[in-house]
């Protein structure tokens, strides 16, 4: 139970529980709301929560909110492993799943919260994939001069291999923060924690190109000083970072490598070719702004994997 709860309760100031709540309450809305302004969470947490509130309200069915027993809430996290959801999904959705009854508790919707008693989901270590440097190179030489965007796709898909960022890093990523002639950027990663990230020769080389020659054309229509982010879209506003799966998806295809390939894919394959390049651990965490270091500990897992590989096709008795 959170500090807050403890005190409303040990206080008598906890809220009376409300008649039964109506399935046609419009919890997504309220959840959101309360996630923003009371929790201050990012606009992606929020939407990723809702997401998972919208599957927990679906298994629900007509059954209301304050029904839900413990029995009911551990079924509905094995629903979500019979479908085969990442560990971090569910992870993730028994963390919002608890945020959801405190929420209710503190309208007065429930007096007792039994997301608490959930057991949290084992993080077993689910090796990320990479792609092999050939392929990556296969990947980022798809763009072609028939494609319509080409110069900006493939500024694209050379910033995300060549800095390990998010998309959604790369889709809000400023102009008058790309500082070419340096050789690095400046993103704001999660948490509006910003970081500096170097730039290869290659990606720079990619990026002045497409300034060049195609984000002028983009822009046109619009004023100036509403073309504030390095990636447009043909109507010159921020490529949005779905529009960027879109198109990871579109060339992956075309390079005919792993369908399953997204930009995440490219932001594993900078840290797994990093440490196999001999690149410190910490260094690799700096690089993608993780907070804590065993987020990054997962790239050698990768390592290993590859070791292993190695081992059993060269060692005589592997």
């Amino acid at each position: 139970m959170s500090s807050k709860l403890r005190k409303l309760r040990e206080t008598g100031q906890l809220p009376e529980v409300a008649p039964a709540a109506s399935v046609h309450v419009d919890w997504q809305s309220r959840f959101a709301d309360y996630l923003r302004t009371e929790c201050h969470l990012a606009d992606n947490t929020v939407v990723a929560y809702s997401r998972d509130l919208r599957r927990l309200l679906s298994w629900m069915g007509q059954r209301t909110v304050n029904h839900i027993r413990l029995s009911d809430l551990g079924d509905f996290i094995e629903s979500l492993k019979s479908e085969k959801l990442a560990p971090t999904s569910i992870s993730r959705a028994i963390v919002s799943t608890r945020m959801f009854f405190k929420y209710l508790q503190l309208e007065g919707v429930v007096q007792d919260n039994p997301s608490e008693l959930i057991e949290t989901q084992k993080m077993w270590l689910r090796v990320p994939k990479a792609l092999t440097p050939a392929a990556v190179e296969r990947f980022l030489d798809a763009p072609k001069k028939y494609d319509a965007y080409c110069e900006r796709d493939r500024a694209i898909l050379e910033l995300l291999y060549a800095t390990g960022c998010r998309v959604s890093e790369v889709s809000t990523l400023l102009l008058k923060n790309v500082h070419l002639d340096e050789g690095y950027c400046q993103v704001e990663g999660k948490g509006s924690k910003q970081r500096i990230v170097p730039i290869g020769r290659r990606a720079i080389t990619c990026i002045e190109h497409y300034l060049e020659v195609s984000r002028p054309k983009l822009i046109e229509r619009r004023p100036t000083e509403a073309c504030s982010w390095l990636i447009v879209s043909r109507s010159g506003r921020r490529l949005r970072r779905e529009a960027i799966w879109e198109l990871v998806k579109r060339y992956a295809l075309r390079a005919d490598i792993d369908p399953e390939v997204s930009p995440h894919t490219l932001r594993h394959s900078f840290a797994t070719h990093m440490l196999a390049g001999g690149a410190d651990l910490r260094q690799i965490q700096e690089l993608l702004g993780h907070a804590s270091i065993q987020t990054t500990q997962i790239y050698t897992q990768v390592d290993s994997s590859r070791l292993k590989r190695i081992h059993q096709q060269f060692h005589p008795r592997a």
